[in-house]
């Protein structure tokens, strides 16, 4: 048995006693539902603390400008499973269930002796052929789930857990830990419902966040530098917050914007309140993992299923291809290998995890993954993969609640170009108008709100020219299908159907 300094030599490693230097890692995901990454420390949040999460960040790497494909839940945790844009994965919108079969980074881990496991918000869909695959034993929350008493699917039947949702998941992931090997590797799925909608905290946080929380300052945005689809979007917290959301009546007297103001208040307050029990239980868990001695073995992601605006534009909710609703917080450790205090720029993404885990586990990648094998980028590596581009697709186009038109583009580091494609096959909304397509175009360098689209300023006509090349370019290397206008006949037998 070779000693501590000539196993560093000859891996590159740190050495943890009692556990060989070829110890394939636990993988560890834990996955939030809305969580943006300005509610995290780490990210320089000026509206709450998160230290457990932060500590992920502190022993690793931090991700800057890590992106989600298409914002919204179901399509974002297809990507994350499988490794593929919804086009591949066939997880476009809420109503399209997962075929649960195909090759997820999961059953890769399975297939090489990985024992699996996956607690808490699936969310693809329920019964056969959409219950999860590729794990040794699941407990799923019943579709959003429910904050308080909720009841969990598993392969055996339901089972109802009484208690706070968040709490709970720790209690069932280390159930099941307690009966694994320490000398074998484990991956475990832990996906939180908080701090989705409604935002029910547990009665011990309920004393937090009483002061005043700061205001974006963009919060009272009118959205005259943007194109027509952001106007019609139903997403204002002044507007479209439920009385479900914000359980008490506002006081007597408020105008418009002071009104905007409390429901912003309310609203956030009982979010970061949802976060602070997500917090203690990243901590629970770090705790319980360290107490195995498997820590400096176990690669431990943060992340969100896709970003949410937290009244950034005075909105809440995402699926826009804003900033606010298409950046994650992304942070990842693995002290055997990664160097801790990291933090870097690249354009990365949810979708690149699965590449990551299997390179890490020393497993083979499916060859239909679409992302990029981070390990070199965590690792230090000369000449580590990255991306150029980002490219991200939103299909759900919603013309009765949230008013969001279906719409692609392209991130690139200083621009975003945009195209709202859908009117609904050129039907009228239900405001009795029909509207063509719209595109915008940022200069994120010189306008990071994104509150005013250069699209159509001459001075940017090389830019748009150059960015609309690329963006056809990305959509045919990653195999997707730009939208084509339906013809007048399509449109008339469309309204037929009416």
């Amino acid at each position: 048995m070779s000693s501590p300094a000539t196993e560093n030599e000859n891996a590159g490693d740190r050495t943890v006693k009692g556990h060989p230097m070829n110890r394939r890692p636990n993988i560890l995901l834990i996955l939030t539902d809305d969580h943006a990454a300005p509610a995290i420390g780490a990210y320089g949040s000026v509206m709450n603390t998160t230290p457990h999460i932060d500590a992920i960040a502190d022993a690793g790497m931090r991700f800057d400008q890590a992106m989600v494909t298409n914002s919204l839940c179901s399509p974002a945790r297809a990507a994350v499973l499988t490794g593929t844009y919804s086009h591949v994965n066939g997880v476009t919108t809420l109503a399209t269930p997962i075929d649960a079969s195909q090759p997820t980074f999961v059953s890769q881990l399975k297939a090489a002796g990985y024992r699996t496991a996956m607690f808490g918000k699936w969310h693809l869909g329920h019964g056969e052929g959409h219950d999860p695959q590729g794990f040794d034993h699941w407990e799923i929350l019943d579709d959003q789930g429910t904050y308080h008493d909720p009841v969990f699917l598993t392969a055996e039947g339901p089972v109802q857990h009484e208690g706070y949702v968040t709490d709970l998941l720790i209690d069932r992931v280390t159930a099941w830990l307690d009966e694994q090997p320490t000398d074998e590797p484990w991956c475990a799925l832990v996906w939180h419902k908080a701090p989705h909608r409604p935002w029910m905290p547990h009665e011990r946080h309920m004393h937090l966040y009483t002061d005043p929380i700061p205001l974006p300052e963009t919060f009272d945005d009118d959205y005259s530098g943007r194109a027509t689809p952001v106007h019609h979007a139903n997403l204002r917290i002044a507007d479209d917050l439920a009385d479900v959301d914000l359980k008490e009546d506002p006081p007597e007297g408020l105008d418009y914007r002071g009104m905007a103001r409390w429901k912003y208040q309310r609203y956030m307050a009982d979010y970061l309140r949802c976060v602070a029990a997500i917090d203690e239980n990243v901590g629970r868990l770090a705790e319980y993992v360290e107490a195995r001695g498997e820590t400096a073995d176990t690669l431990t992601v943060y992340t969100a299923d896709h970003g949410f605006f937290l009244g950034e534009h005075g909105w809440f909710d995402k699926r826009l291809m804003d900033e606010a609703s298409l950046r994650i917080p992304l942070l990842l450790s693995y002290p055997r290998r990664v160097p801790a205090g990291q933090s870097t720029d690249a354009l990365v993404s949810g979708l690149d995890l699965a590449q990551t885990v299997l390179a890490a586990a020393g497993v083979p990648e499916h060859p239909r993954m679409q992302g990029i094998n981070l390990m070199p980028m965590l690792t230090g590596e000369p000449d580590a993969p990255h991306r150029d581009t980002f490219y991200y697709r939103y299909y759900e186009h919603d013309d009765h609640m949230h008013h969001v038109w279906a719409h692609y583009g392209i991130r690139t580091e200083r621009h975003k170009l945009i195209y709202y494609y859908a009117d609904g096959l050129g039907l009228p909304n239900t405001n009795n108008v029909t509207y063509p397509p719209e595109w915008e175009l940022f200069d994120l360098e010189k306008d990071p709100n994104e509150l005013r689209s250069v699209y159509h300023d001459p001075e940017y006509r090389s830019v748009r020219e150059t960015l609309t090349e690329e963006l056809a370019r990305v959509q045919a290397e990653l195999g997707d299908t730009p939208y084509v206008r339906p013809s007048p006949a399509e449109r008339a037998a469309a309204r037929g159907r009416l």
